[in-house]
């Protein structure tokens, strides 16, 4: 089948965009607001996008109050989705009023970062703390903006758990990451294995 994003007609009972870009990260976000409440969300559009400097990047669709939290004051945490968290990672992505604290009602533990005025998920196997380096509302090929926003941040600090850490490496399959696919469908990262670069030919051009 073929269809023109333009009118979306695609004819299936669900957009599959979501599910043909997949599997994705999970950016489960911690901020806090001026007034001192606590935010914990998920976000499906997230990802790594440099490694010098280290850059994450996740899109709120609307200003929500992660945006709005990361927008005044420059910092927000990103908290590894494990297996043994999804239930709570689901819990926090209800939507209530400005000031709630979703990690109470996910029942988590909010933990401050060490360089950054942001909450971390205390069970969370890894934590990125960050700072807001640039953020841009998305512009559609007409030039008009769009309603999707993208958060830009340096990770200036990592947290990790020493029960995932082994053999000197960080251990995806200790740690047991969920990922975001299409619809509502989810899946964890599994079996895990390791995949060699081929070498160039000696004489041959280098990367």
């Amino acid at each position: 089948m073929f269809y023109e994003t333009a009118d979306n007609r695609h004819g299936l009972a669900h957009d599959p965009f979501k599910a043909i870009v997949a599997p994705r990260p999970i950016g489960w976000i911690g901020t806090k607001g001026r007034d001192g409440s606590l935010n914990l969300s998920p976000y499906s559009f997230f990802n790594a996008v440099s490694d010098r400097p280290k850059i994450v990047m996740f899109s709120s669709s609307g200003r929500k109050d992660t945006l709005r939290n990361a927008t005044e004051t420059g910092v927000f945490s990103v908290n590894y989705v494990s297996a043994d968290l999804v239930a709570a990672m689901n819990a926090s992505s209800i939507a209530v009023p400005y000031g709630t604290d979703e990690f109470a009602l996910a029942g988590l533990t909010p933990v401050m970062g060490r360089l950054v005025d942001a909450p971390c998920v205390g069970e969370a196997y890894a934590v990125l703390e960050c700072r807001v380096t640039e953020i841009h509302t998305l512009k559609t090929i007409d030039g008009t903006d769009s309603d999707s926003h993208a958060v830009f941040g340096q990770v200036v600090a990592i947290h990790m758990d020493e029960r995932v850490i082994r053999d000197g490496c960080f251990d995806v399959a200790l740690a047991r990451p969920v990922t975001r696919l299409g619809y509502m469908d989810y899946a964890e990262v599994q079996p895990v294995f390791e995949l060699q670069r081929p070498k160039p030919p000696i004489g041959g051009d280098q990367p």
